[in-house]
């Protein structure tokens, strides 16, 4: 066992782990580090005797008065968490194997970097208690069917397209505020139907497209990033590395419309911003402030504006991308105004990543595992491996088609 172990507590690693595993400048950012910090320290809270069990100490001997170190760190330590995870939580079995991944990887981080001398978590005795996998294949993953797709985005072209009727047919005589009201009205249709678009049929991982708070560089979006005569959208890629995807047809004329009409000040304002009030009301106070405008001054001009993404339009204040959960707000309100018939366990609604999973069984039923790959931005391996039960599917059908023709000849 190192030296260090025998006095280092546990948390004293953690921080130094996560910007390993962190993301952007200072590994500050990702998804994976929130995870694994949570993970991380229910793992030491639990160690320390404050999380499990009514009767559990944690793993520091009763007689002993401090903090669990690296020295109080075996192979029955991690099987004894493996147990408490699997235990009367409530956790699904593919739950309880991603909660014990995050700690195993730090175990093994620790090996590399001299904690401890060996990767106990691996052991299989330490990994006996682990539940199964529950066997829940890709294909029971939600997927935007055909009819749902064809829904929900006649719903939001038809809403976009009256909601900028309604504003650009206004008569020349309409009070001003009625006006920006339908301004603004027609601003968020058209991006929530551009938004719709690009979701259902660029099977474009919504991570890419949108803002992720716990990553500075997925920040969305902007208008600099598109081409529109190309067919072509620059995005931050889940391999950590910028990438081309393609805009088919259907999508180009609903942000072709979009664009015209929200007249961005520059190409780095965001494709998708947020239509947040109290996010803009923030913003545009301080960046106004920082422009050297008193704060009397600051209420007049928003008092005169219907909206103040419309002040921050004329007055060139960028506001931020939406976020994936914004993303998922309004899918939700838009199913939920379409009226459309959802029938899956976990979601009521048309999920983000149920759009591009609908586009990846649509280019495997038409083109095969290669051409979704390429589009999907996937191994073949890999959307093979998701897509299994079109190929099950098929299968059936080529033994059904079998068996009919044998029978059809022992009938003859």
């Amino acid at each position: 066992m190192p030296d260090r172990a025998l006095s280092t507590s546990l948390d004293d690693s953690f921080e130094r782990y996560l910007q390993d595993k962190g993301k952007g400048r200072g590994g500050d950012g990702g998804n994976y580090r929130r995870n694994a910090a949570r993970e991380l320290e229910r793992f030491a809270e639990w160690a320390a005797g404050d999380r499990g069990a009514d009767d559990w100490t944690g793993i520091v001997p009763d007689d002993v008065d401090r903090e669990p170190t690296f020295d109080d760190l075996d192979e029955r330590v991690f099987r004894e968490y493996a147990r408490h995870l699997g235990g009367d939580r409530g956790l699904k079995q593919n739950t309880v194997q991603t909660y014990y991944r995050y700690i195993s990887a730090w175990c093994g981080w620790c090996v590399n970097e001299g904690y401890l001398e060996a990767h106990y978590a691996q052991r299989a005795s330490a990994m006996a208690p682990l539940p199964e996998d529950d066997g829940r294949k890709p294909g029971d993953q939600q997927a935007w069917t055909s009819e749902q797709r064809h829904a929900l985005t006649r719903h939001v072209d038809k809403r976009a397209r009256d909601a900028v009727e309604a504003y650009t047919t206004l008569p020349e005589d309409t009070d001003p505020i009625d006006k920006q009201r339908a301004r603004y009205a027609a601003l968020k249709a058209a991006r929530d139907r551009a938004l719709v678009f690009v979701l259902a049929y660029t099977a474009v991982r919504v991570g890419e497209l949108l803002r992720d708070p716990n990553d500075p560089r997925r920040r969305g979006v902007r208008w600099e990033d598109l081409s529109l005569d190309d067919g072509s959208m620059d995005v931050y890629r889940k391999k950590q590395q910028w990438d081309a995807a393609s805009l088919p047809d259907p999508v180009i004329s609903p942000l072709q419309s979009y664009r015209q009409l929200v007249d961005p000040p520059t190409d780095r304002w965001p494709v998708f911003p947020t239509f947040d009030q109290r996010t803009l009301a923030e913003l545009v106070r301080e960046e106004l402030a920082e422009r050297g405008e008193r704060p009397e001054v600051i209420d007049e001009r928003r008092e005169a504006c219907a909206r103040d993404l419309l002040l921050a339009l004329d007055e060139n204040i960028r506001p931020p991308s939406i976020t994936t959960d914004g993303a998922r707000s309004i899918l939700k309100r838009l199913s939920e105004a379409a009226g459309i018939d959802i029938d899956h366990p976990k979601h009521d609604y048309l999920a983000p990543h149920g759009g591009r999973r609908g586009m990846g069984e649509v280019l495997v039923r038409a083109f095969g595992y290669t051409v979704a790959a390429r589009y999907l931005d996937n191994s073949e391996e890999m959307v093979r491996e998701r897509y299994s039960h079109i190929e099950a599917g098929e299968l059936g059908d080529v033994a059904t088609e079998a068996l009919n023709e044998v029978d059809s000849l022992n009938r003859s």
